[in-house]
């Protein structure tokens, strides 16, 4: 999935906005028995320009922790929103568009779980090497959905329940479902993710 991402806080925070907004799906966030913070993250497009998936924060904003014990002060949990599409060729007719499915979603959360993961014993030079490394196994994973890695829970989406795919890792969990449309992948610490509910963005001022 060839994507670009604009990143909240830098100058084109505007167009951030605009991309969730121009969007041709729903986007997804916890339901409203989550009373947190919430905000906007990134948006990714394709080549062409069209919104392809984006990011939604929950409770603090997830930084880089370089220990487990440091991670567990930290409480946060990103709904990411993948389009459910088919292969297709690009809006320019110049490429074509991989087809979206719930691994996607799991790859996009489990990738935005380790930008956020930095081990103690490694300086920056070696963590590139092992950012590489880890994901590359995250899309082994996400590849692999009925696998060893992950189990399997029951959550609510638009109050319906929908399972998911679950797994742990040393710095965090990841979920990977589907919803009507669209594919959610989330990642985040410090909440139960067992306790999660998902719901349709339906108003946008509570995440600016």
């Amino acid at each position: 999935m060839e994507t670009t991402s604009r990143v909240e806080g830098t100058p084109a925070a505007r167009r951030i906005d605009e991309g969730f907004l121009r969007a041709p799906f729903a986007w997804y966030g916890l339901d409203e028995a989550f009373t947190g913070p919430r905000r906007l993250m990134q948006v990714g497009t394709a080549a062409d320009g069209s919104v392809q998936h984006g990011s939604i924060g929950h409770g603090d904003a997830p930084s880089i922790k370089s220990d487990a014990s440091g991670a567990e002060k930290e409480r946060f949990a990103v709904v990411v929103t993948v389009a459910a599409s088919p292969v297709r060729r690009t809006g320019d007719g110049t490429g074509v568009l991989d087809a979206t499915t719930v691994s996607s979603a799991a790859w996009l959360a489990g990738s935005g779980l380790l930008v956020h993961t930095w081990p103690a014993s490694l300086d920056h030079m070696t963590r590139d090497n092992w950012l590489d490394q880890q994901t590359e196994t995250a899309f082994e994973l996400a590849d692999d959905l009925d696998g060893p890695a992950w189990t399997t829970l029951s959550l609510p989406v638009d109050g319906v329940p929908v399972p998911f795919h679950y797994r742990e890792t040393e710095f965090g969990w990841v979920l990977a479902g589907s919803a009507a449309g669209v594919h959610l992948g989330v990642y985040g610490r410090g909440m139960s993710a067992y306790g999660l509910g998902f719901s349709q963005v339906e108003d946008f001022d509570a995440y600016v």
